[in-house]
């Protein structure tokens, strides 16, 4: 999945670079599994811009991704790897034995033909989804459960990958990508492998109008604002003003700590990944 420049013909091409999608076997979803998705431009329920800089990009259908994995004891067989465009990590269509189709994120070296399967019997191999307990440690796993039965909540991003470091009493230790080490319960399910699309982090957009298709809208900086719109805005020219970094509504933007001091889940971090 190496990605593509372009000869630079235009200031984009110069810049920009792209993936070269190799690895997709279809450019189709299977609609059963999709549904539509209305672009609501950052706004609530009362119209009111909760999200800043949303809006306007390509139209999408949403892929209804089985995060739980749920079908044990199944073996399944990949049928296509295909693109996600409301995701970075590609996705595998999935037909088990008894007939049933889903979507699953797609690890990294999963291929068209394969076989995959869900369970603790299942077989420590990419694309196989076991609870932690039933994994060796130092394995390589996404897709993991905060809560036994709950479906994956952490690494599920493009190139997203955890290692099971040891297992304590009912816990796994579990080092993340940002370099956080938690303690993730051993009947938590998680899936073999590292997320597919690792070169995603290193795509160069090249221009301004393919963050406008992804539904990006522009975002000017707070000093060139006017002071009743920005507190770091106004002074003629470039003024600091004495402002330390901050939001349009004051809350200070580098290094500032927002986490809650005494979250309930922080007794299950081992270690910060700050530290």
């Amino acid at each position: 999945m190496p990605l593509v420049k372009f000869k630079p013909t235009t200031p984009t091409r110069r810049f920009g670079s792209v993936s070269d999608f190799a690895e997709l076997t279809t450019k189709k979803p299977y609609k059963p599994l999709t549904e539509a998705v209305r672009s609501s431009g950052g706004r609530n329920a009362n119209g009111h811009i909760t999200s800043r800089h949303r809006g306007g990009g390509h139209k999408r259908r949403y892929r209804m991704i089985d995060f739980r994995r749920n079908h044990f004891g199944i073996p399944g067989k990949v049928l296509t790897v295909e693109y996600d465009p409301n995701r970075g990590t590609r996705i595998s269509l999935i037909e088990y034995q008894d007939g049933l189709k889903s979507y699953i994120l797609c690890p990294d070296g999963l291929k068209v033909g394969d076989s995959v399967m869900s369970g603790e019997t299942a077989e420590v191999r990419v694309g196989n989804h076991l609870p932690l307990k039933a994994i060796p440690e130092g394995t390589p796993v996404h897709n993991v459960e905060l809560i036994p039965g709950t479906g994956g909540k952490l690494v599920r991003s493009a190139g997203g990958v955890a290692q099971i470091l040891s297992k304590e009493n009912d816990y796994a230790h579990l080092k993340l990508p940002s370099g956080e080490v938690r303690m993730i319960p051993i009947g938590a399910y998680a899936t073999i492998g590292q997320c597919s699309n690792i070169e995603h982090e290193n795509v160069a957009l090249g221009k301004a109008g393919r963050s406008r298709w992804l539904g990006i809208r522009p975002c000017s900086r707070g000093v060139v604002r006017n002071p009743v719109d920005h507190p770091m805005g106004g002074g003629e020219g470039k003024s600091k003003g004495g402002n330390h970094p901050q939001s349009p509504w004051g809350q200070k933007a580098k290094g500032l700590r927002t986490r809650q001091r005494h979250k309930w889940t922080n007794k299950y971090i081992v270690k910060d990944r700050r530290k």
